[in-house]
């Protein structure tokens, strides 16, 4: 099923898979380039899904399970009343974009970049990934 409920705005943005800078292991492969509400200055990506597998949760932080430890995220606990009733793309789990490395993720079927209106909900999006457009 393809996500239904993400703001039109949203839907033209280009899907990332993100790695650690420092050990390489995938971290997220439904990275979303974005901006913070509170500022509109600093860059970094958003998900509505990270990967389990390779991400260690520290109370609100993300770290690198191959890595010693480096933290490349957190997720927003409890989101402000201004990013509340802003727009906004609905993700709670953010990475820093200096401490992650991205690619785009590709739309196999069609041969080109994945976009986010293409991409199925996160509990049907069973991708593994194989390769990406660096």
């Amino acid at each position: 099923m393809v996500l239904t409920d993400l703001h039109p705005g949203f839907g033209k943005k280009v899907v990332y898979i993100l790695d650690c800078k420092v050990c390489g292991e995938t971290v997220c492969r439904r990275g979303m380039l974005a901006v913070l509400v509170a500022d509109g200055k600093t860059e970094l990506f958003s998900t509505d899904k990270y990967d389990r597998s390779s991400v260690g949760v520290v109370p609100e932080m993300f770290t690198a399970k191959n890595c010693s430890g480096g933290v490349v995220g957190y997720h927003v606990v409890l989101p402000c009343m201004k990013c509340l009733s802003s727009v906004n793309n609905g993700h709670h789990c953010m990475f820093h974009s200096s401490l992650v490395s991205y690619c785009y993720r590709l739309d196999e079927a069609a041969g080109d970049f994945l976009l986010w209106k293409q991409l199925k909900s996160p509990k049907d999006d069973e991708f593994m990934a194989i390769e990406c457009i660096r």
